[in-house]
Parts: C-alpha cells; sequence; structure tokens
C-alpha cells in the first residue's frame, strides 16, 4: 500500500467484536440517538458464508466510539471490513510479549523505534494490532503502512493458526516484507518472507535455540531462548 495512503482516523481504546445496525447512506450515519451507554454484547455470531454483509470502515468505528458503543475492555480488529474479536491473552503470553518488546528496545539502533500493541492502520477498512512493530524513527506509528513497517510480530497461543492463515494473508496483501509470528508454548518463531497478493514467497520455522535476524532491522537480532520467561 502507498505510503501517502489517506489519513485513517486512530481509535483511542482497544475495542472487541460488536452487533450493531448501520444504515444504508454512503455518507454518514442516520441519527443513533447518541448511545448514552456501551452496548450489551454477550457472543459474537458467525454469519453464514456467501450471505452479504457490511463492509465497515476505521472510520464509521471511530464514530461509533464517540457515540459510546464500544468499552475500554472491547479489543477487535478491522480485516476486510470485518470486525474480529481479538483473542484473549494468557499469562505466558503477556510475560513473552513484555520481554520480548523489552529486550528489542534495548537494542533499537538509530533511527529504528520499537512500538508495542500500536494501532496498524493498513487501509481504510483494515487495521490490525500486532503484539509488536518496529518502524522507522522518521514514521509515526499512526502513519506506517504495511510498505513502510519494518518488522511486525504476533506472539500467538490461543491465536497460532489465526496468525498463520488470516493474519498472513491479510499482512502478504498489504506488502509487510517481514511477520513473525512467535509460538508462545514452543517459542518457534514462523518467519514469513517475500509479501504478495497471494500470500508469502517464503514461509520457514526458526527453532527457539536458533538466532533470529530482522530483514530491515538486522541490529535486533536475538534467539528466543535467551529471552527470561519465569
Amino acid at each position: 500500500m502507498a505510503n501517502d495512503a489517506p489519513a485513517t482516523p486512530s481509535l483511542d481504546e482497544p475495542l472487541v467484536a460488536v452487533a450493531c445496525s448501520r444504515t444504508p447512506r454512503s455518507d454518514s450515519f442516520q441519527t443513533m440517538n447518541e448511545l448514552s451507554t456501551p452496548l450489551k454484547r454477550d457472543r459474537t455470531t458467525q454469519a453464514a458464508e456467501g450471505l452479504p454483509r457490511w463492509r465497515w470502515t476505521t472510520a464509521e468505528l471511530v464514530r461509533l466510539a464517540e457515540l459510546g458503543a464500544f468499552t475500554a475492555e472491547d479489543r477487535f480488529e478491522l480485516i476486510g471490513g470485518e470486525i474480529v474479536p481479538m483473542s484473549p491473552v494468557g499469562r505466558r503470553h503477556e510475560v513473552l510479549a513484555e520481554n520480548l518488546e523489552r529486550h528489542l528496545r534495548s537494542r533499537e539502533p538509530a533511527g529504528v523505534h520499537v512500538v508495542k500493541e500500536p494501532q496498524f492502520n493498513l487501509a481504510d477498512d483494515a487495521y490490525a494490532k500486532p503484539d509488536i512493530l518496529v518502524r522507522p524513527a522518521a514514521v509515526q506509528s499512526y502513519d506506517v503502512r504495511g510498505d513502510t513497517v519494518l518488522l511486525v510480530i504476533e506472539v500467538a497461543a490461543s491465536s497460532l493458526s489465526f496468525d498463520l492463515s488470516t493474519k498472513a494473508q491479510l499482512y502478504a496483501r498489504h506488502g509487510v516484507r517481514d511477520y513473525w509470528v512467535v509460538d508462545a508454548a514452543t517459542l518457534v518463531t514462523t518467519v514469513h518472507r517475500g509479501p504478495g497478493p497471494e500470500g508469502y514467497a517464503e514461509v520457514r520455522e526458526v527453532a527457539a535455540t536458533e538466532p533470529l535476524t530482522p530483514l530491515l532491522a538486522p541490529e535486533l537480532g536475538l534467539r528466543m531462548a535467551d529471552l527470561k520467561l519465569d
């Protein structure tokens, strides 16, 4: 995606899947009676395949957030216009992500920044919240796009299959050149490189004891086995 893509509004709070109605107008929402309390949502739904669904944009979700539709506990990502819940994280995931981010930050070279859980705007109808994003220092996290990000890392436990399939396709389509999925249980890292419309050309597993070297920020190289997770 081009770096001069239209700016995408930011969501100040994390979000989770929501069943909200939207009226079929191309320019704005119909009056929603200014929501005064967050919507009550006990569970998500899964639409039957083949049925048409609304394609949401980040701008529309920002508007709903302004109307009070979401709470601070809501966490989701927008993938291809569809709202996808983020998996809850356990202790192993949280400890690994925190220590990995601290380790990478301690090795930051000049001109590179390591950021934890930013809103990664990929397109008008797609944003993700990766566990770790490495970006050029000259580009703010909000403005980073697929073709300017240096490295995207997802730490995966219950989300492992999703991160290796749907997330990998998403990042490949938007030109993310270096994408790692770290299995929180085994510390095996699946490295994806060579993005294209059909996915990544190169996918390989790296054991926890083997060295990992970021393609675009080699100074951040490490071995997952060296992280302290106790």
